[in-house]
């Protein structure tokens, strides 16, 4: 019957919450009702299904008949009145707990009506209780306003947080990408770009008398003037080793679009021998390293038969002597109708925290000889969401040395679609020098990101047996009305037979920038005391932070 009652009053009060939802609410008891045991849970739990939990934020517990006179404790001695207080005030909290769930202290005002022999109604520790359970109203009030505030502005951080990262889109989007080509047709080097002495220049390594390469052993026991010139000669025979088998190529990609060979009859032919042979594929480049064994053998793993390849994610900033596997990479080429090649790349990389996945996947077609369009798909992670990226571009060849592009791209971030369209051109400079320049913008809502790169290459003289020997470039990129300029160069020689250094430097308009060097070697062993140096900085700091703030001019 009670229960029923409570129920229809519950009703009633939860329309007129509805309707004008109260600042404040004052759950009344009495202090001095002892119970040891949760016997007013029932209709704590009654109260919370019926108005829903969040009725008890703005509740401040009210405890009245607080002039009462406080029980005997277990000792037979009469409790003090602040422990009475407390002891009333944790089984309130506790069977609140109970109703709705950990995490909530409610606030707890004491109240007496009773007056004194002075005509105040005041408590039996001399405080006007009053002002104070007003301030507590106040103070509720207050906080409510002050949340709702928050999750406002909270909302509106959310918000502009979601926003599309646009410079980051936009530098992805300009860097150049390769058109997938078909095997034994199509070549990475640009055959127009050579010139025809570098073909039919004789092969010198032929004409080369025997050479015998020495035993870890016996280079030991040559002398210094005797081991320069024989890494110099090892070096120097390489190097023609390497030019022939290049003109080898060249002169074979030559002959298969100059006779316009059918590339079906071959790979006919081919099915019909053996099956391939799984053989090793080229060991992974490793980060430079002052550990004269290279952990190269770590990572070798056979070329299957199919196109379909298989290896580990190496991480690059791993220590020595570590695995450093981050991930799996997955490799596929085909070509479809044997016209159009096809490449995807499915990368999975998973730690303690994050899993991240991508994929990148394009197709292209020739139109003639000089014009090639390519249409591609590309799936990654971007922060706590998935971006899906669809583009399409175009090259065309309008002179021997010169190449030009352009594309447009369609990203789907979330509830964010960001187009994007951008321009590149390719102009070889003689034999060793490279201009490289590329412009484009992208756009979600009412605000674009433009940008622009320009980048010169300088290659070796052997180039494409040589690598690139240092490059310049700069960057432009405006975004909500601002401007950055970035100058970024890098630079890679040799010292000696078995040192190489390599030196990035960038900068950009707001004098913010970085300088990273990094050195190999597998002989001068004593460049590692350079790694000494921050350390001995760091730990000076540590030790007298305030040294160098002494003479700061800030």
């Amino acid at each position: 019957m009670e229960q029923s009652f409570n129920n229809g009053v519950l009703s009633s009060v939860k329309k007129l919450t509805k309707k004008s939802p109260p600042d404040v609410v004052l759950y009344v008891d009495r202090l001095d009702s002892q119970t040891c045991d949760l016997n007013d849970l029932p209709i704590l739990k009654t109260v919370t299904n019926s108005l829903g939990p969040s009725i008890w934020r703005n509740t401040i517990v009210t405890l009245t008949h607080a002039a009462c006179d406080p029980p005997d404790g277990t000792n037979g001695t009469p409790l003090s009145y602040e422990m009475l207080v407390a002891q009333r005030s944790h089984l309130m909290h506790q069977s609140i707990s109970h109703a709705v769930g950990p995490g909530l202290m409610n606030p707890i005002s004491l109240v007496e009506n009773q007056k004194n022999g002075r005509g105040e109604k005041i408590l039996p520790n001399g405080q006007i209780w009053r002002p104070q359970l007003l301030l507590l109203c106040y103070s509720m009030k207050i906080l409510s306003e002050a949340g709702s505030i928050f999750k406002s502005d909270r909302k509106l951080l959310d918000f502009r947080a979601r926003s599309p990262p646009l410079p980051y889109m936009l530098s992805s989007m300009l860097q150049a990408r390769p058109h997938p080509k078909m095997d034994d047709v199509d070549s990475d080097i640009d055959l127009d770009e050579l010139s025809e002495t570098d073909e039919e220049q004789e092969d010198e390594y032929d004409g080369l008398p025997p050479f015998k390469p020495l035993k870890k052993a016996q280079i030991g026991k040559l002398t210094r003037e005797q081991k320069h010139a024989y890494f110099e000669e090892y070096d120097y025979r390489v190097k023609l080793l390497q030019k022939k088998q290049w003109r080898e190529e060249l002169r074979r990609m030559r002959e298969i679009k100059k006779d316009s060979i059918d590339l079906s009859d071959v790979d006919a032919g081919d099915d019909d021998g053996a099956a391939p042979v799984a053989v090793p594929l080229p060991d992974m480049a490793l980060p430079p390293s002052f550990d004269g064994d290279s952990p190269a053998y770590r990572y070798r793993f056979l070329e299957p038969g199919s196109r379909f390849l298989a290896r580990p994610v190496l991480d690059s900033h791993g220590w020595d002597h570590d695995c450093g596997y981050d991930g799996v990479n997955l490799e596929h080429a085909l070509a479809v109708n044997n016209r159009f090649p096809v490449s995807y790349t499915v990368q999975i990389t998973k730690d303690k925290k994050d899993f991240n996945f991508s994929l990148d996947s394009s197709i292209s077609a020739k139109h003639g000889k000089d014009t090639s369009s390519m249409v591609g798909l590309d799936i990654h992670s971007m922060g706590k969401q998935i971006a899906y990226t669809v583009r399409g571009e175009t090259k065309i060849k309008k002179f021997r040395r010169n190449k030009a592009g352009g594309g447009v791209f369609l990203t789907f971030l979330g509830e964010n679609v960001v187009p994007g369209l951008k321009i590149e051109d390719r102009v070889t400079l003689g034999k060793r020098y490279v201009l490289v320049g590329s412009g484009g913008a992208v756009g979600s809502g009412k605000e674009t990101a433009y940008g622009a790169n320009i980048e010169v290459q300088r290659r070796e003289s052997d180039y494409p047996i040589g690598e690139v020997e240092s490059t310049l470039g700069v960057s432009m990129v405006k975004w909500r009305g601002d401007w950055t300029l970035g100058i970024n160069g890098l630079a890679q020689f040799s010292i000696g037979h078995n040192s190489k250094v390599g030196v990035r430097a960038g900068i950009n308009n707001k004098l913010s920038g970085q300088i990273s060097v990094k050195t190999s070697s597998s002989e001068n062993l004593a460049l590692a005391l350079a790694a000494v140096v921050p350390a001995v900085i760091s730990v000076y700091k540590k030790l007298w932070p305030g040294a160098d703030e002494t003479y700061s001019i800030y």
